[in-house]
């Protein structure tokens, strides 16, 4: 062991070893990881002596956080073992900072009445009073952080967040409440380059796969997406892509109606059959009527065919009434088609 002398004490300055990094992983990501780890705590201002502009250190904040919030969603007062279980602390270190806590009046202990080995924890009323100004201050330094990116932008950040916190939650069997690890988080984000293509050619597997349409069905597909790009108008036109762990899973397009001003049409919604049941085909219409909000249309309406279970229900549920339906023979089949249509 390597020690330093500082005053009277003698420092350990061991550095614990850690387990060889798995060969699997790509240098270059984990570069990537460190640059954004760097990044985020500069924003945050993890670094200042007093975080959130206070007194208190970062894990301070954290403890009186825990202490506010632990009986949200649970019966009794913690523990220090339940606290140091809960924000993966050494006990040496979380016992450090309760003892100053409880100096200064904002945290009391109380023995536990089934273990005396045990004390629970509670903030005093100062205690609570400063928990609360704390994360009012933390909710403004966030608001400030995103407000400059617009709605757009905020989405993609915070879905991009969910992906984050749930695929390292599976890695470390996080059971959190708020961590879903049942249903992997997606992402919704605009079109990128070569996306559309990849609507043209999935539109056209996935539905001859599933219903037996034949290539002109993906004809049409690939006719609506060279019209969108021709006459792509930003202010009241749209296409959004769902993403889940670095893969398309979904999409859908908004654009104008050609003949009834006002009016939307919202077309080739698609969710890829690995990832049905998980939102996406809800989220992307969602995504629909709050564009055509900003953008000032009164109607929403789609075409559609009656075969199409899933996509039926999505727009029932999003408020959608089908107003006519038609018998016609098209991609080698004999369908009805529909028509749904949304006021906004």
């Amino acid at each position: 062991m390597s020690t330093a002398r500082k005053g009277t004490r003698r420092v350990d300055t061991t550095v614990a070893k850690q387990a060889p990094v798995a060969s699997a992983v790509d240098p270059a990501r984990i570069e990537e990881m460190r640059r954004f780890n760097r990044f985020y705590t500069r924003e945050i201002g993890v670094l200042e002596q007093g975080h959130l502009h206070s007194p208190f250190s970062l894990a301070a904040v954290r403890l009186m956080y825990e202490l506010a919030h632990w009986n949200d969603d649970r019966p009794d007062p913690p523990t220090a073992t339940d606290v140091a279980r809960e924000m993966g602390l050494d006990a040496g270190y979380l016992s450090r900072l309760l003892r100053d806590l409880v100096r200064k009046r904002l945290v009391k202990r109380a023995p536990s009445p089934t273990d005396a080995r045990q004390h629970h924890l509670r903030l005093t009323p100062e205690g609570r009073s400063v928990a609360a100004d704390l994360e009012k201050r933390a909710k403004a330094d966030i608001a400030a952080l995103l407000a400059p990116l617009g709605d757009n932008k905020q989405r993609l950040v915070i879905d991009a967040l969910r992906t984050v916190q749930a695929s390292l939650a599976v890695r470390s069997h996080d059971t959190a409440p708020d961590v879903s690890v049942e249903a992997p988080a997606f992402i919704v984000r605009p079109p990128r380059a070569g996306d559309l293509g990849w609507v043209v050619a999935r539109h056209g597997a996935v539905y001859s796969q599933e219903y037996g349409w034949n290539e002109e069905f993906e004809g049409l597909v690939a006719r609506i997406v060279a019209d969108y790009v021709e006459h792509h108008d930003a202010e009241r036109e749209a296409c959004w892509i769902a993403e889940r762990a670095g893969e398309n899973v979904g999409s859908v397009f908004l654009v104008r109606h050609p003949e009834r001003a006002g009016v939307a049409k919202l077309r080739l919604l698609l969710v890829e059959p690995s990832a049905r049941g998980l939102g996406i085909g809800r989220r992307l219409v969602e995504e629909c009527t709050r564009f055509a909000r900003k953008a000032r249309y009164h109607t929403i309406t789609l075409w559609t065919n009656s075969i199409l279970d899933s996509a039926l229900r999505i727009y029932a549920a999003a408020g959608y009434t089908m107003i006519e339906e038609t018998p016609h023979h098209s991609f080698g089949h004999d369908l009805v088609s529909q028509v749904w249509e949304l006021e906004l």
